[in-house]
Order: C-alpha cells, then structure tokens, then sequence
C-alpha cells in the first residue's frame, strides 16, 4: 500500500478485514466478500460508540449489535477476539469445523457475545426491532429521573439481501410505526449478490423506502471513511423519534483482487489473491492470523472501558435501589426470568356444569387471569386479536399490535424474548404458522422463551374453507426439535398448557380451537399432571383394557363418546389417552410411557384432525390413524367433521375392526 504510513484505525480495519480472510482461508469456505468492505463501518461502531463488556456479555443495559448478514460471521469473530471476549486465536483458527465456537453463521448460546442467531437473511433485522421494543417497555416500566436504569441502543449491520426479505419490510413497517428512535441500523451498501450486481433484481430506492416507513435516513457515500461513518451513528443517537438507516456504500471484497465481484462474496479467495490482498494492505504476506501489538492493545482497551461503563451502571442501579426498592426488586425478577411466588395460583379452574367452551376462549380467560401476577406477560396477535382472545384486558402497552404481518410477528418475539426482561407471546391462526415458520425454527434453535398461541386449529374452522384449515401443520411444527406442542382438550387442559409455556426454556405453541369443547370432570391437579407429561390416561375401563383411544385437542371427545359405546354396548373394555404433546410424551421414562400405553395393548386407535404422518410410533404396526390427509372444505365445521369421517360412529368402527384383526 503506497502513501503515509497507516494509522493505528486503519492498522485495526486491516487487522480485522485479514483476520476474516485467513479464517475463510484455512476453513476452505465461508464469505470474505463482507467483512473486507464491511470492516471500517464496523470498527467505527465498535471503536467509538458500542456500549458493551467482553468480560460480562450478559449485562443488562449493554448495546446489542446484531450481524443480520450472518454470511459475514468472520467479520464478528475478529471483532469479538479483538475486543476480548472469551474466544481465542485458536478459535478463529478453528472456524467453521467441528465444535468450533466459530461456526458457519453467529449461534446465540454458543459465542460469547453473539446476541443472536442470523444467517436466514432478514431475521436479524426483524429480531433487532423486538429488542428495541422490549428496551422501550423496561425504560417505560422503570426509569425514573436521574435514573436511566434501561438506557441502551439496539444496532445491526445489514445487507442488500437482508432488505430484500419481505421479514424486514414487515420489521421495518412496524419499527417505524412504533417510532423507536434507539434503534439504528447501518446497510452494507455493497451492490452485490450472489448472481451478480444487484440491478438485476433490487432497484428500488432504499432510502425512500425507509423514509416512507417513517426512518430517519442518513449517507456516507465512501465506507473507508470511519469519521462519516462515526459521525452518522451520532445523528442517529440524536434521532429519538425515528429508527435511523445509514446508507453506507462499500466495495465487497475490498483489497482484493476479486473486489466488486460476485466470486468474493461466498467462497475463499485462495492463496494468491490472499497474499496479493495482504500485500495491498502492507501486511506481510504469508503471516497467517497475524495481530500487531499496538492493534491487540487499542482494541483490547474494550475490556476496562467496559467494566467502567458496568461499574457506572451497577453505581446507578444501587442508587435506584435506595430510592425505589420495589421497582428495582420487580426489575432484578424481570432479568432473571424469574416467574413471581405464587404465579401458578392464579391459573383458574373451570366447571364442565358452566358448559362447553373453545380453548382459544379459555386461553384468553388464562392470559387474563396470569396477567395482573406475571406482570411482564406481553404480547399480541397479527391482526386477529379478538379471535386469539391475545388481548389483555386493560393491558395498556403491554399489547402489542403486529398488524397483518406474521412472519415479522415470529422474529420480533425472539428479539424480545432474547433482550430479556419481558415474557413475550403472539397469536394468529394454526394455518398462518407457515408464515411464522423461519422465525419459529430459530427460536427453537436459540431456545428462546416464545409462547405461540394458535388458534383455528383443525376443520373445525368450517366455513372459511381450506386456505384457513390446517391439515398438516401440527405435524410439521413437532418435527421441529427442541420445540413443544400442545394441543389441549379442554379448558382445563389449556390452563396445564399455559403452566408449561411458562415454565418451559424454550419455545412452546399452542394449538386452540374455534369450536366449543366440553369441560373435562377429572380435577384439575390430575390434568395438570398429565399434560405436564404429554399424555395421560383421560378414561379408565372398569376391567383390564383390550383396546386404547388416544387423540388430542377437540377429538379426544370423540374418542370419549365412542369409548361410551364401546363399553356399554359393544361390551369391549376400553382405555382413552389424551396426548397434548408428543414431545413432552416422548421425553417420559420408558416405564410411564408404558403405563399409559402398556405394550401389550396393541389394538390402538389415534384420533386427530390433521394428517396421520407420525401418528404410527404411537399406534404401533397393529393399530389405526383416523386422520386427515386432504385439504378440508367449506361448510359449517360440524359437517366438514362428520364428512371427512371425523364421527363417534366412525371410531366405534375403526376401533372394532383394529380389534378384531
């Protein structure tokens, strides 16, 4: 590199651009492409503005930052090295292979310092907007003068290809609407993809279009110039009404012989652009993971500065202490995640003499009756609240509106649930889960504590046809690990449900009707105990039983009707199960597993309103799924049930003939 010698900020922008390139380099894959343009824009962030502690990655009022291109994860790595988090050279070393702390795309959970996990594009972006809300809530809820006790930014590096995902125009819809003003994003202004140049698809004019979502747009035309770029994040701060956008246009793979061109962005550049690429910087040329003394002390200065900010922060909150004791115990309980003593007393009971109810009705009535003890319950509906029943009852800014916008619903629960501090939830019907499905498969990767409520769960729905009956989502939300379902049979069931949502460290969903079921009269201790384990046994024969109903949601009544006529007019001896969640059933000791469904009990029934996949590890290989392996229809609910088979007689029958095979 000709000219005066490079500054100790360029010596640092070096270092990071070519420790991202000796990562790809040695793991022989990965995107060098975005952190050697990226690189100045980042270090301006981190360097001078970035409120965080490598030391305690969880402090509470810390700056997140969010790498929304999570292509660029090396970009982050060096970052994070460099500043002195617990991930070592070795690590960077390692990047990409086998129990790596460097893997492919950021992980929540497994590097210190990642706040979350990116790579499906525009989930970062939309997971930021949840952390600013859940930042604005706590400093409603808490801050008092003098004490900005929840005081913090919410920033991320996006990309043309996170903008271009319809998760961040929903994101950025909402964000803008909801005005949050701590929210400040800076676009890897590259003008590349994968295919090519981004004309090919993407010409739209950015900044109008943030502009019209109602953001505050700013420039920097040249994205080496830390200054513009450090003095545009301190407009951003000075914004409190509007989430900022700074443009900020960079040349991908910059340095690099392969600059400005598709082939930099997702593979490495190989050993002679490597060295060609160092030698561009001044950097010497076969010292692989090489970090100048002067860059590891500037950059290493994250430490102490860090733990001042904490300590000023602990000073705050301990004066906080003194003159609010109560709010900041309430606080203290919010971080922790911590549920109240005495929460699950709130959960209501319900008497099948008041008659049958919808479970999304009895869902509404547990969210109500939890809401004045577990305090920091919110959350909303994508435009269906009345039908969720998600609405809190004087709930004020505890409910959110999401408007018609699922999938940006699903990926702002992570954020908030991620930020901490709150207990988010969000509704919409069972069908429109599809929508929300990237989003749900990171919370289940993350094991963020969402509570999906998802009512309109079967046919049942009736005259709005097949676009709104689900038939295979049910099982396409248990393949999902790590994630629990629960469909419950009654209003009781549902009140179990809500105890293990809450309860759970990771995401659960809840599957509700529209129609009304009957109340179920075994006590509610009992049912709470079942569904704490998945299945249970709903309804026992007098005598020893020959054959096993088992079913979930409004068909275990079916099965509950049809074992009636099986016992006293078929004379056959007859168990029914009720099975809210398969994957609580299946995490069960093998000895309780067998006591609901004892092993030489082989003629078995499953019954569900939904497609059969998966119902056969249940029945076994001499049992029946009655199921539903078509779209449904539109007609009133109760006769799209008895014609696609759905009927006690149609169960009495089935059980008979399983019985007698």
């Amino acid at each position: 590199m000709n000219g005066p010698a490079p500054t100790l900020d360029e010596r640092c922008i070096t270092t990071i651009r070519l420790l991202a390139v000796d990562m790809v380099e040695q793991a022989k894959s990965g995107h060098p492409g975005l952190p050697l343009g990226a690189a100045p824009m980042a270090y301006a962030l981190w360097s001078r503005h970035l409120r965080h502690n490598p030391a305690d990655p969880a402090w509470p009022n810390r700056d997140r930052f969010i790498l929304s291109a999570g292509h660029g994860s090396a970009l982050l790595y060096a970052l994070l090295h460099l500043t002195g988090y617990d991930l070592s050279l070795d690590e960077l070393k390692n990047f990409r292979q086998w129990g790596s702390k460097t893997p492919g795309h950021p992980e929540f959970g497994l590097t210190p310092g990642v706040e979350c996990t990116t790579g499906p594009l525009g989930q970062g972006f939309a997971m930021g907007v949840g952390m600013a809300i859940a930042e604005r809530w706590l400093a409603a809820r808490f801050n008092r003068p003098d004490f900005p006790v929840i005081d913090h930014y919410t920033y991320a590096l996006v990309s043309d290809g996170d903008l271009m995902e319809g998760v961040a125009c929903e994101a950025a819809s909402l964000a803008g609407h909801l005005k949050l003003g701590k929210l400040i994003y800076l676009y890897d202004d590259n003008r590349i993809t994968i295919e090519g140049n981004t004309s090919l698809a993407f010409t739209e004019d950015v900044a109008k279009r943030f502009e019209s979502y109602g953001w505050h747009i700013q420039r920097v035309e040249d994205g080496n110039d830390v200054e513009a770029v450090s003095r545009a994040i301190e407009n951003a701060q000075a914004e409190t009404q509007r989430p900022s956008l700074i443009l900020v246009r960079t040349v991908i793979g910059y340095g690099s012989p392969k600059q400005d061109s598709p082939s930099c962005h997702g593979e490495p550049l190989g050993p002679d652009a490597t060295r060609e690429t160092k030698a561009c910087f001044g950097w010497p040329a076969d010292a692989a993971f090489h970090v100048p003394d002067d860059v590891r002390q500037s950059m290493g200065r994250a430490v102490e500065a860090g733990k001042r900010e904490q300590e000023a922060w602990h000073k705050l909150l301990e004066g906080y202490r003194q003159a609010y004791p109560q709010e900041a115990a309430l606080l203290d309980a919010y971080l922790s995640g911590t549920l109240p003593s005495g929460w699950t007393d709130a959960l209501p009971d319900f008497d099948p003499a008041e008659g049958a109810l919808a479970t999304r009705a009895a869902s509404g009535k547990v969210l109500n009756a939890l809401a004045p003890v577990v305090t920091n319950l919110m959350g909303g509906s994508a435009d269906l609240a009345p039908s969720n029943k998600t609405m809190i009852a004087d709930g004020g800014d505890r409910n959110l509106h999401f408007g018609v916008r699922e999938h940006a619903m699903g990926a702002i629960l992570n954020g908030m649930a991620l930020h901490g501090g709150v207990r988010p939830y969000g509704g919409t019907f069972l069908v429109f889960a599809d929508y929300m499905r990237p989003a749900i498969r990171l919370a289940a990767l993350m094991g963020t504590r969402v509570i999906y409520i998802f009512t309109h769960d079967s046919i049942g729905v009736g005259e709005d046809g097949p676009t709104h009956q689900p038939i295979e989502q049910l099982a396409s939300l248990r393949v999902i690990p790590n994630l629990t379902v629960l469909r419950p049979a009654d209003a009781k069931e549902t009140a179990a449900a809500w105890k293990r949502a809450l309860e759970s460290d990771g995401p659960v969903a809840l599957a509700l009707t529209r129609q009304k079921v009957p109340v179920l009269s075994a006590p509610m201790d009992r049912i709470q105990q079942g569904v704490e384990k998945g299945a249970y046994v709903v309804a026992e024969s007098d005598s020893a039983p020959r054959l096993i109903l088992m079913a979930t949601g409004s068909e275990v009544h079916l099965a509950l009707a049809a074992r009636e006529i099986l016992e006293t007019e078929k004379g056959v001896p007859t168990r029914v199960v009720s099975m809210p969640s398969w994957e609580l059933f299946a995490a069960q000791p093998q000895a309780y597993r067998d006591s609901v469904l004892p092993p030489q009990i082989r003629a078995r029934v499953a019954v569900e309103a939904g497609t059969s996949l998966g119902w056969h590890q249940w029945v076994g290989d001499a049992g029946a799924v009655m199921g539903i392996d078509r779209f449904g229809a539109s007609a009133p609910g109760g006769e799209v049930m008895n014609r696609l088979g759905l009927t006690v007689e149609n169960v009495v029958d089935t059980a008979l003939r399983v019985l007698n095979a």
